[in-house]
């Protein structure tokens, strides 16, 4: 199966928290950094995912935002320090792209605005923001 999903990472379930309906599963990427997705109690299941098993990480591009800032006082549980190694800008819309590691990138996609105000350019540290329920995740 392809799939047009341009953030694709690997990772460890490192946890998993259950409820009545929907379930965390955390997740470790090979650079340390957790990854969170909130996901239906059915999904965790169907995918049989269980503490220590390989999955692949999957978040689309326009579901990642970026700060240059302070990310204190946010409820979004995925917040990825990297550098900005990369940004294509087009009329309305740029991609940017974050070096997590040196083997592990992200992409998003921003308005140019966005990129403008922001002074975005390689080099640039960057926080990628990514809330738990746009995170999803296959067996692998």
């Amino acid at each position: 199966m392809t799939l047009s999903i341009r953030n694709r990472l690997t990772g460890t379930v490192s946890d998993i928290t259950s409820g009545t309906v929907m379930g965390t599963v955390r997740i470790e990427l090979p650079n340390g950094e957790i990854v969170t997705s909130a996901v239906t109690m059915d999904a965790i299941k169907e995918v049989g995912v269980g503490i220590g098993s390989a999955v692949e990480v999957l978040v689309k591009a326009t579901d990642v935002s970026l700060a240059t800032g302070e990310t204190s006082g946010l409820t979004i549980r995925n917040q990825l320090s990297g550098t900005l190694v990369g940004l294509d800008t087009g009329g309305a819309m740029a991609l940017a792209r974050i070096a997590l590691s040196s083997d592990v990138e992200l992409t998003a996609a921003i308005t140019r605005a966005s990129a403008d105000d922001l002074g975005l350019a390689p080099g640039t540290p960057v926080t990628a923001l990514i809330k738990s329920t746009e995170v999803a995740f296959s067996a692998l």
